[in-house]
């Protein structure tokens, strides 16, 4: 059951993209998977949860470092995201969360705060049809550092004008809740209340 004595309390809500409004993080993985075989690199599925909030092109810089394979991180990141968008028809909300923002927004300041690109978490808000309930949609283009950093989520709250301490963060993901740890604010962990389907993936 949802806490909504903690909802209650926030005076503003921010919301984590992938894997907290959408059910998209095993369709990322077999986006992830498709393009590390094109590229030569091996990418874990376990591991892929365990850096969820991670911006894509420096997963890949990580990998190529590690494994000593010569890649371009921006190109494959930008060829991750297409081989995602080819599978965006598999997306399906996360329903439990979209209705808290669905009850939230135009009673208090609701954004959407991600280490995903912009392009991308609007196509999934589009998907669903909510990317119009939020007054501020942050992504991993707006800062500089990135989860478990709080810089996502304080730039969330500044342009929100609520400070830091009276926020919630709904995420999914260990890096996003030290995120929001370290941002000073209250969270509230989607695994709770949520089990993700993983998708087998092709051998």
């Amino acid at each position: 059951m949802i806490p909504w004595e903690k909802i209650d309390a926030a005076k503003a809500v921010i919301f984590d993209c992938d894997g907290t409004l959408v059910d998209s993080m095993p369709i990322h993985y077999l986006a992830w998977h498709r393009t590390m075989n094109e590229v030569g690199l091996v990418f874990e599925e376990d591991r892929f949860y365990s850096l969820g909030g991670i911006p894509t092109h420096r997963i890949i810089e990580m990998l190529a470092h590690e494994q000593r394979v010569l890649v371009d991180p921006h190109a494959t990141a930008l060829r991750k995201e297409e081989a995602f968008l080819e599978l965006i028809h598999l997306l399906e909300p996360i329903h439990m969360v979209i209705e808290v923002a669905d009850r939230l927004r135009g009673k208090k300041p609701i954004a959407v705060a991600s280490g995903g690109l912009r392009d991308i978490i609007r196509k999934q808000l589009n998907h669903v049809g909510i990317v119009d309930w939020f007054d501020v949609i942050v992504s991993a283009e707006d800062t500089a550092k990135h989860k478990p950093e709080p810089d996502v989520f304080l730039e969330a709250a500044n342009r929100l004008g609520v400070p830091p301490e009276d926020c919630l963060v709904f995420e999914d993901a260990d890096l996003g809740v030290e995120a929001a740890r370290r941002a000073g604010m209250a969270w509230i962990d989607v695994r709770d209340y949520f089990e993700s389907k993983r998708i087998p993936i092709p051998s």
